[in-house]
């Protein structure tokens, strides 16, 4: 990517609004097929496309530009072209893109447009096709906002199909029939009239000599072989056998290993260091003081660059955010809630102010999230090797492309002098969408004279300087009539902007602090047929770096406008589920997964004693997604025994992961919902570790039920819309229990003294 698609990219990805790029056409699957030559291959392998080669025993790669962080998504992405090129599942497998234009994600911006999911309207479907014009303009190779089979969709099953038709059409030449009337099936091609069958890498040398067909006829859904079946996966075996290489197990020759240490306090910097005696240390190559915020040792071991990064003495500059506590944050936000900021307004139904003063009923409420940590389970790694003019770097990586953007740009170098690879990641849930490890690696690399150079964040590091899921405080009014009908609804949302937070750090000369999506997805959409609503966003700026979090804004907006129904629904007199339903009339997927889930977890048939469930419905990323927690408390402590989830995600590519995204993003929500909760004390992060950042563990699992609702529509995401709703689910339990209303998070024990 060159400067100036960066600066459109970064802008974009910032929070930055589609109106004035004037491009209405979404790129064509046929447009993103590629040419054989895009596909690099080695001696004996044939290329046919840009995504499809063939080896000469059979075998067939297929390109991947997603990072595989334990998604499942390269064997999601393989299938779609095993599909249509009806090959044997065994025979497949996937290796990772190289950077071009036709691997760009074209559905990833979509998110940052404000319009709901079902959203039908001429301006969202025109927004949306021009955010694809523009994503694929840009070559963003990019995997996160639950985008990756939405993106690939018609590409790749085009991409197996096409492959498929250049094979058949070297059958026939070869055979000297008709490509009507040769077949294809697990990998062969066969003619039934003669008899006569080839294997795919046969007929793949001739097939390439083929000009490849652009009018293809995909399968319907009817006749699909592979999507929809329980596949096995192409990333397990090498994960369970130890030959997975993810980024922190790369070791090229002649490696240094870099420990780091930032300033404890956020905006400090290193005042004092003396670092005579660490270097005197045996294997240190050197100490270093990064940027100012860091101190670096480099060794020929981690363990030992470790070992004296612990014993330097630094004198630390606190800089101006010494005395920066979790406590003045609330503050900020409440001040901003209660002043007559009006913000942005996200969305306008009717006279809410209005409809309040003249209503039978008010009711108001205030909730609070936190910030949180990513805590990816493989620490923040990257490595990197400047020599000769050209820089190779090493990362598992969200954002390929702007990686190996922001590594040409520290190193002062062109694009095209940057090899980038990305390896497996141990985890992303959106911190590996940021560039701070590839920068600091990159710098390194270049003090270190033509050697390669390993940075590893330690836990601590990471848990302490994360890029971290905003805290977020809203207030509600509502108005009920005399029936328990809801007449008014008034949201006003207080948080930090993510939008402007990663402009700022990608390209802080457009920063701007505009409307920020991100910020208020999740509440603006509220699905409920309510007549007068208005919700805004407020924007809070603080000293605490944030960016995206498993569902970004959904994850909290979720908890709050669930949270609250309910306190509507228990104001009516009126069942959840019920009250729910009957303000769905008009969002029928909405309203399947709320039945779903609740004939499922049997909701309204009676529980053991010291149990009771909750229930919340939430769709986000193109899903729609329904669940039912039941609870008890056992001394004290929140406890969930069993998740009832009904998600509606389109076409299903591949249930076995489709339930196991649920599963992940049911538990990973959990855990933040029960413990997660990033608090400051005089400018420090305290929390460090698992200890102090919990999670939830075996012992603790609840039973998790995942019902997919069976459909045809194009696929929606499955990453993130299981994360939104577990939390509310668990709080409604909760009330449903106690009586008690819990509006902030985590779960703390003192909230149910």
């Amino acid at each position: 990517m060159k400067r100036r698609g960066f600066l459109i990219a970064g802008g974009l990805l910032g929070g930055g609004v589609l109106l004035g790029v004037g491009l209405t056409t979404a790129p064509s699957a046929a447009s993103r097929l590629g040419d054989k030559t895009q596909l690099p291959t080695e001696p004996g392998q044939v290329a046919l496309n840009g995504w499809v080669k063939i080896l000469p025993d059979g075998r067939v790669i297929v390109a991947s530009p997603r990072a595989e962080m334990g998604q499942g998504v390269h064997s999601a992405l393989a299938m779609l072209v095993a599909e249509e090129l009806d090959a044997d599942w065994k025979q497949v497998s996937t290796e990772q893109a190289p950077l071009a234009q036709i691997y760009a994600n074209t559905a990833v911006l979509v998110n940052v447009l404000p319009f709901s999911a079902d959203d039908d309207s001429l301006l969202a479907n025109l927004a949306r096709r021009s955010m694809q014009r523009v994503g694929y303009l840009l070559s963003l190779q990019i995997t996160g906002g639950s985008s990756s089979i939405r993106d690939a969709w018609e590409p790749l099953r085009l991409a197996g199909a096409t492959a498929r038709a250049m094979l058949l059409d070297a059958a026939a030449q070869r055979w000297n029939v008709t490509p009507e009337s040769c077949q294809v099936q697990a990998g062969v091609v066969r003619h039934p009239a003669s008899g006569r069958q080839a294997g795919f890498g046969e007929l793949a040398p001739d097939a390439a000599r083929i000009s490849p067909q652009q009018d293809l006829t995909l399968k319907t859904p009817s006749q699909f072989r592979l999507i929809g079946k329980p596949m096995p996966r192409t990333d397990i075996p090498a994960k369970v056998n130890g030959q997975a290489q993810f980024g922190i197990d790369m070791r090229p020759e002649g490696l240094l290993y870099a420990a780091i240490r930032h300033c404890p306090v956020l905006g400090g910097k290193v005042h004092k260091l003396e670092s005579a005696a660490a270097k005197a240390r045996r294997g240190v190559a050197d100490v270093i003081v990064l940027q100012e915020r860091a101190v670096v040792v480099l060794a020929d071991r981690y363990w030992r660059a470790k070992q004296a990064l612990d014993a330097l003495d630094i004198e630390w500059n606190e800089g101006p955010n010494a005395q920066l506590d979790s406590a003045q944050i609330d503050r900020q936000l409440k001040q901003t809630l209660d002043s007559k900021d009006k913000g942005s307004g996200f969305r306008q139904l009717g006279d809410a102010e209005a409809a309040l003063q003249q209503a039978e009923r008010q009711l108001d409420a205030l909730y609070r999230a936190p910030f949180l940590a990513h805590a990816a389970m493989e620490p923040i790694n990257c490595t990197a090797q400047f020599k000769d003019g050209h820089l190779k770097v090493w990362c598992g990586t969200q954002v390929a492309s702007l990686a190996r953007w922001k590594a040409a740009q520290v190193a002062g170098i062109d694009s095209d002098h940057v090899t980038l690879h990305v390896p497996l990641l141990g985890g992303g849930f959106g911190r590996r969408l940021e560039l701070d490890m590839v920068e600091e690696t990159v710098l390194l690399a270049m003090q270190a004279q033509g050697r390669p150079v390993k940075l590893v964040w330690s836990r601590e590091e990471d848990m302490q300087h994360d890029m971290y899921r905003p805290v977020a405080m809203a207030s509600f009014s509502a108005a009920l009539d005399a029936q328990g009908r809801p007449q008014a609804w008034l949201n006003r949302v207080a948080a930090p902007s993510i939008g402007l937070a990663t402009t700022e750090r990608l390209l802080p000369s457009m920063a701007a602090d505009s409307p920020d999506k991100n910020q208020i997805e999740g509440a603006f959409d509220l699905p409920y047929a309510i007549p007068n609503l208005s919700v805004r966003q407020l924007r809070v700026k603080t000293p605490v770096p944030i960016g995206s979090w498993r569902s970004v804004g959904h994850s909290y907006n979720a908890f709050f406008t669930e949270g609250f129904i309910d306190e509507l629904a228990h104001a009516a007199k009126k069942d959840p589920f019920e009250f729910r339903r009957a303000l769905l009339v008009d969002k029928p997927r909405h309203r399947a997964v709320l039945e779903l889930a609740a004939a499922k977890a049997g909701w309204g048939q009676p529980l053991p004693a010291g149990r009771a469930r909750g229930i919340a419905v939430h769709e986000s990323f193109g899903s729609w997604c329904a669940q039912v927690a039941e609870v008890s408390l056992q001394d004290g402590q929140p406890r969930v025994h069993r998740v009832v989830c009904a998600l509606d995600c389109g076409v299903v590519v591949n249930p076995d992961t489709v339930e196991a995204q649920m599963q992940g993003s049911i538990v990973y929500g959990l855990s933040a919902a029960l413990y997660g909760e990033i608090t400051l004390k005089n400018g420090r992060v305290e929390q460090s570790n698992f200890p102090d950042y919990e999670a939830v563990r075996f012992a603790q699992m609840p039973q998790i039920e995942v019902h997919i609702v069976p459909s045809s529509a194009a696929p929606g995401g499955v990453g993130e819309p299981g994360t939104p709703p577990i939390a509310p689910a668990v709080v409604n339990a909760l009330f449903a229990l106690t009586g008690r209303r819990i509006r902030e998070l985590p779960l703390r024990p003192e909230l149910f003294a």
